[in-house]
């Protein structure tokens, strides 16, 4: 019988496995198929006929669907987006009219909070992404309200808000950050960037620990919804690791996570210690494969659709080439240092200004310390020189990449390309060029900043089409990503980056039966069909994480 015991003198021998994916195509790599999988005490223990050969305990019927490596994330804030669950329901709203009404509504249940503090919204809603106080004025005049946009590089208050916060026509514009203003310099109600938007931030309720425990708990089921079992968390401030070690001690921590440490211009120096006391606090948790808290994260610059992101350039019609969140002397001294002490570096960079100075900085940090197994991570990459471009593979930098954004959507033709222009607009996410010169990309959502699921990363990433189906062809179709090609960056080179791929990212006897099952073979059909592939089960170590 499958499963079950048998005494050989005073031993006793398991024969055949936990469980038995059958009855569809198994992915082991581009163009590599097999029939079967098992897993045994949470390892794939055999595949094809040998697989079936012993039996399991429980029989999985993939019923033609494909089982995969479960995909990685390598860059999202799960507790951010676990949060916007617990606020007012904004984030899939498409009208100015509609968030506001919300947000009434949210506050008219809500007499006892003191702030109303919600995310995130589409700021292509607005001209140029400038939203109004006096909108929320108009629902909600008694309280504070601050609402994060889907960038989380902006907010909008309302004037209550902005009132508490001391933000009037005299409030200097910050060096990093802007306050958007009338013409007589009263302030519209919208801040960008984090120098700007603390003003008014600083002075919200934070969140209690449990509140946070339960954000991040239901962003963990939302992972392992779209088939994610290992996510890079790209933004932790002090203390952020905690709500993870508290679901970590229950048992409810459903994927692999590893924290990156946000590090600050102005005090890193100070931080040095706090990470490193951090990393320690998380590795005495005894759950290396779960919870790791090794990298430190850097923002080199902004977003472009706020026109902080920097840019050799400057932006079209003006003299503005945006803004370097870290003077380059100064962020190439805190990556040497932080890199000393044994982290990954993980650094922001959308502009290609900004993928310049990241580049200077890892090149630094290699020149500076000794050999050693880095794999130093540069997210975003909206924009870079052909000769930037080209240092990615000799660098060993992994270029973590929002593939979903390579589209024509409203961000894209209302925000970012008039600020742009065509030229400029025509080379962003060089998704296969990079490939093509031998550099590794990795998939990142950036979730909540847009959708978590990897299906609809790989859907735009193979056909550089919205969900319309338009331009006809593809946008830049040059930089399409075969869909294999961008499940096996979503997998093994996902992996990969998180320092992971010794035990997960591919389905090889001895892994983790860290898998996938999906409703269909969205390789063996049009790529602008994976889309709408479902999610029906989730595995982390041969325990299920969600079952459709």
């Amino acid at each position: 019988m499958p499963g079950q015991t048998v005494h050989i003198g005073e031993r006793v021998v398991r024969v055949g496995a936990d469980l038995l994916f059958t009855n569809g195509p198994v992915w082991l790599g581009p163009g590599l198929r097999t029939d079967a999988l098992a897993v045994t005490a949470g390892r794939i223990s055999a595949l094809g006929a040998d697989a079936t050969a012993a039996g399991a305990t429980e029989v999985v019927d993939l019923d033609g669907g494909l089982l995969l490596p479960a995909f990685s994330d390598g860059h999202c804030h799960p507790p951010q987006a676990g949060m916007e669950k617990l606020g007012p329901s904004i984030s899939d709203l498409d009208s100015v009219e509609a968030i506001v009404a919300e947000v009434g509504r949210y506050a008219a249940a809500h007499p006892e909070l003191g702030w109303i503090v919600g995310g995130s919204y589409e700021p292509a809603l607005a001209p140029g992404g400038s939203f109004h106080a006096a909108w929320l004025d108009a629902v909600v005049a008694d309280r504070p309200v601050l609402l994060r946009a889907h960038d989380y590089h902006t907010v909008w208050c309302n004037s209550r808000a902005l009132e508490v916060a001391g933000v009037d026509a005299s409030t200097p514009q910050p060096a990093t950050g802007l306050i958007d203003r009338f013409a007589d310099g009263r302030p519209v109600g919208t801040l960008r960037e984090p120098e700007a938007y603390t003003l008014v931030d600083r002075f919200a309720p934070s969140p209690t620990p449990a509140v946070w425990a339960d954000a991040l708990r239901l962003a963990c089921a939302d992972m392992a919804a779209v088939g994610v079992t290992w996510m890079q968390d790209a933004w932790v401030d002090e203390g952020g690791h905690r709500p993870y070690l508290a679901l970590l001690g229950r048992g409810e921590l459903g994927v692999r996570t590893n924290l990156a440490w946000l590090a600050e211009p102005d005090c890193w120096r100070d931080q040095l210690a706090v990470f490193v006391a951090q990393r320690e606090e998380v590795a005495a948790a005894g759950a290396p494969r779960l919870l790791t808290g090794d990298t430190v994260k850097f923002f080199a610059d902004g977003v472009i659709e706020s026109a902080t992101a920097e840019m050799l350039e400057p932006y079209l019609d003006t003299h503005d080439h945006g803004r370097a969140v870290w003077p380059p002397d100064e962020l190439a001294r805190a990556v040497a240092a932080i890199d000393a002490l044994g982290f990954q570096t993980h650094i922001h960079a959308i502009g290609d200004a900004a993928v310049r100075h990241a580049l200077d900085a890892i090149e630094h940090a290699t020149r500076t310390n000794p050999d050693r197994d880095r794999r130093p991570v540069i997210t975003h990459v909206q924009l870079a020189e052909a000769s930037d471009l080209a240092r990615f593979a000799p660098l060993g930098v992994v270029a973590a990449m929002q593939t979903y954004w390579a589209q024509h959507d409203a961000l894209m033709d209302e925000l970012t390309a008039p600020r742009l222009g065509p030229d400029r607009t025509d080379r962003q996410y060089p998704v296969a060029t990079l490939l093509g010169l031998g550099a590794r990309v990795s998939i990142a959502s950036d979730w909540p900043v847009s959708t978590n699921s990897p299906l609809e990363a790989l859907t735009v990433a193979a056909t550089r089409q919205n969900d319309a189906g338009l331009p006809v062809g593809g946008w830049m179709p040059h930089e399409r990503l075969p869909l294999e090609a961008g499940l096996l960056a979503a997998t093994a080179t996902g992996a990969y980056q998180g320092f992971t791929d010794a035990f997960r990212g591919s389905l090889t006897v001895g892994r983790d039966a860290d898998l996938v099952q999906l409703d269909r073979d969205v390789t063996a059909a049009d790529p602008a069909l994976a889309r709408t592939a479902e999610v029906r089960g989730t595995w982390l170590a041969g325990t299920a994480t969600h079952q459709r």
